[in-house]
Order: structure tokens, then C-alpha cells, then sequence
């Protein structure tokens, strides 16, 4: 970890100074030497650090959705190249580079912590060493040797010896008790996060390679974090769980605010939008406008979520407009089509037939007040030939009155008599 830490030193100073200069104004407060000075030092670089990487968060949240809109075309390249690896990577630059998504963007965050990460490391084993380093001067150096955090020093780590926590004046115990704390803590908030991305904020609808993959880091990050935590000192933890709170309260607020299509958090907040915008009739904010002007534009390729949401606001009298506005209209049920073309099911029902009862189907319909149920020449069927244009045929479908084997005006042949 030190050789990993060295190739970062070129950003220690910077690191060293921001912490020197918080510890200015915490130290004023909570006096110099305490771990509250020392401790909220480093919190407060977590959080500026993480303010300065919201634009990189914000593009993570579209690499990460692009790539689950994607999945359903990835598959088909792999089943179709299964057999040619070279084949299946070319295909899958050349998606990549027909939607301008990029695979790497959903790590970039994590990327761009990793020097700080490894510069405050270096930073307080330095400290722990008795290194001056950076900004940080003698008098620095003894002030966080002396500073303890819940009875642990801020350099001390879970594995370190006793004599090793002897010499930063605490006991080992102490240690052990509040570096495992610390470790389930940074653990659990990982795990929760990762949990909260995969049950809440995933397109329930694809069912792909991808969400088998994070199911599986859902639970290898949490391990890789107790693994490596033994090894940090007290200053890193505190910064690690830090960062691992504020990605988790960020991540709610955006999966509360700007959902994933076709996820549950997704039908939650078309819910919740519904009730808003009914009860005041009109859209507000530029967030609930561009989410009412996405749903507009897709048109039949809507989700069953954004199908209820839309058919929600027709019930309650209120158009969706193209702009993400609002407007009130004219009362009606919605339904939707097989093909996703909206149709109104008044209209719908107005067009089907009545239907007959078993009697008026037997004399041909309903009768109207005052209709006769005599045929009038219009009634006749138009191949009919007037009376006494021809002679009418005998009935029994036009065969004579004679019977059958009998001659027409002459005598009648006998009949032969039956051979036995």
C-alpha cells in the first residue's frame, strides 16, 4: 500500500494543506490537539472533494442508465458472436460508438478519488511515522499524534501491535473496538447502497448479464472494504465511511427525484407526481416538467407506469403537454391499446351494438312505436318478377303434378312385374 500511496505524493501537498487549513477553524472551536478538530478536518475534505465531483456523479447516473438501455442489444451481439471474441468486441466498440456511451463512465467518481484517497493515506501514515509531510510541520505532526477519535488515535490501524498504539498513548482495545466499529459501518453503508441501486432503481423489465453483475458486486464490495480496512488507520476509515454516506444520500435523492425508467422507484415517483399535480393542477419546478415532457415525447414506447400516470391525469381531467405542462381537458377515461395508441373508451363503448333480447332476435329486432311489420315494395327483394310475366311454376320446387315414372297426357306404360 505505501508503494501504491508514493505514486500519488504529487497531490499531498494540496491534501495536507486543505486538511491544515479546516483544522484552522475546527482547532479555534474544539481545541488543537482533539480528535473532534482532527476528525471533522477530514470530513470536511470528503465533502469538498465530493462537491467537486458531483458534474462526474451527475454523468455517471446517464453511462450507467445508457448501459442498461443497452444491455437487451449486447445480448444479441453476444449469442450472435459467441464463437468469435474478436468478432463480439469489434461489434460492441462499434454500438458504443453509434450511442456515444462509454462502459468506463459508471467508474469514473471512483476514479477520481482514488489519488486523494491514497494521498490522505500517506498523509496520516506519515503522521503515525513521525514524518513530517506536505504543509505539515512539527508542531502539526505532534498536535494529530495527540489527537484521539473515541479513544483510538487518528494513525492507528486494527492490525498494529501494542507497543505501536503504546507509543501514540492508547491502548490497544481501544483500538480494535472502535477500528471494527467503523469497518461494519463502512461494510454496511456499501452494501446498503449497492442494495438500494439494485432493488430500487433498476428497469425491473431487462433481464440481462448486467444486474446479475452488480448483484454480484452488491456483495464482493462490502467484503473487499472489511478485507482492506484492517490495514487503515482511523484517519482513512473516518474518511471512507464519509464518502460512503454521502454517495448514499446522494443516491437517494436522486433515485427519489430522477428515477430510472421502469423501475419501482420510477412508479413511486409517477405516484406521488400524480397526486401533485392533480391537487394543483399544473406542473411546477423545471424537474416535474422535464419528466412530464420525457413521458410526452415517448409516445407508444411509454412503460406500464408512464401509460397509468398519463391515463391518471385524463381521469382526473388533465392533458399532458409536449412542454411538460399541464392543461385541462375535457373529463375522460383513457385506456390504452394493444399497439400503445391511447383510445377513449366512451367512444369505444358508444359504437358497440346493443344487444338483442332472444325475442327481438326471433322476429328480426326491436320495433320502434308505430312500426308496422308488413314488407312494403321496397322491403321485396329486388330480383322479384311481377305477377303474370310467367307462368307461375307448380310448386314443389318447379317439378309437375305428375309423379315420378308417369307420362305427360298419354297412356301410361304398365309396369313390369318384380322378378323373384
Amino acid at each position: 500500500m505505501d508503494t501504491i500511496a508514493s505514486l500519488f505524493s504529487f497531490i499531498t501537498t494540496p491534501v495536507s494543506w486543505v486538511i491544515v487549513q479546516f483544522h484552522t477553524v475546527y482547532g479555534a472551536l474544539f481545541g488543537p490537539d482533539t480528535g473532534w478538530a482532527w476528525g471533522l478536518s477530514i470530513v470536511s475534505l470528503v465533502i469538498v472533494i465530493r462537491i467537486c465531483l458531483i458534474p462526474l456523479f451527475v454523468k455517471q447516473i446517464k453511462a450507467t442508465r445508457a448501459m442498461q438501455t443497452l444491455q437487451p442489444e449486447m445480448k444479441k451481439i453476444q449469442e450472435r458472436y459467441k464463437n468469435d471474441k474478436q468478432r463480439q468486441s469489434e461489434e460492441m466498440m462499434k454500438l458504443y460508438k453509434e450511442t456515444g456511451t462509454n462502459p468506463l463512465s459508471s467508474c469514473l467518481p471512483i476514479l477520481a478519488q482514488s489519488p486523494f484517497f491514497f494521498a490522505l493515506y500517506h498523509v496520516l501514515n506519515s503522521i503515525a511515522n513521525g514524518d513530517t509531510i506536505g504543509v505539515i510541520n512539527q508542531s502539526l505532526l505532534e498536535s494529530a499524534q495527540k489527537a484521539h477519535i473515541f479513544g483510538a488515535p487518528l494513525a492507528a490501524k486494527f492490525t498494529d501491535s501494542s507497543s505501536d498504539v503504546a507509543a501514540l498513548d492508547a491502548s490497544l482495545t481501544s483500538v480494535r473496538i472502535v477500528t471494527a466499529i467503523m469497518i461494519v459501518l463502512m461494510s454496511a453503508s456499501q452494501f446498503f447502497t449497492q442494495r438500494q441501486l439494485m432493488t430500487k432503481n433498476v428497469d425491473t423489465t431487462v433481464k440481462t448479464p448486467f444486474m446479475q453483475q452488480q448483484k454480484m458486486l452488491m456483495y464482493v464490495f462490502p467484503i473487499m472494504f472489511a478485507v482492506f480496512g484492517i490495514n487503515f488507520p482511523v484517519g482513512v476509515l473516518v474518511y471512507w465511511l464519509t464518502t460512503n454516506l454521502w454517495t448514499m444520500g446522494q443516491q437517494m435523492y436522486v433515485i427519489h427525484n430522477n428515477p430510472t425508467p421502469g423501475s419501482k422507484a420510477q412508479a413511486a415517483y409517477l405516484e406521488r407526481l400524480h397526486k401533485r399535480v392533480t391537487h394543483h393542477g399544473k406542473t411546477r419546478g423545471r424537474g416535474e416538467k422535464a419528466i412530464v415532457k420525457a413521458i410526452v415525447a415517448k409516445g407508444r414506447d411509454r412503460n406500464e407506469y408512464e401509460r397509468k400516470f398519463i391515463n391518471g391525469l385524463s381521469k382526473a381531467g388533465l392533458v399532458a403537454q409536449a412542454d411538460g405542462t399541464v392543461a385541462k381537458g375535457e373529463a375522460q377515461v383513457v385506456t390504452q391499446a394493444e399497439d400503445g395508441a391511447p383510445t377513449n373508451a366512451a367512444a369505444a363503448k358508444r359504437q358497440q351494438p346493443r344487444r338483442q333480447t332472444k325475442a327481438q332476435r326471433q322476429t328480426g329486432g326491436p320495433k320502434a312505436a308505430g312500426e308496422t311489420t308488413s314488407l312494403t315494395k321496397s322491403d321485396e327483394p329486388q330480383d322479384a318478377k311481377p305477377v303474370g310475366s310467367a307462368k307461375a311454376k307448380p310448386a314443389g320446387g318447379g317439378r309437375s303434378k305428375a309423379q315420378s315414372g308417369q307420362r305427360k297426357g298419354g297412356p301410361q306404360r304398365p309396369k313390369s312385374p318384380s322378378k323373384k
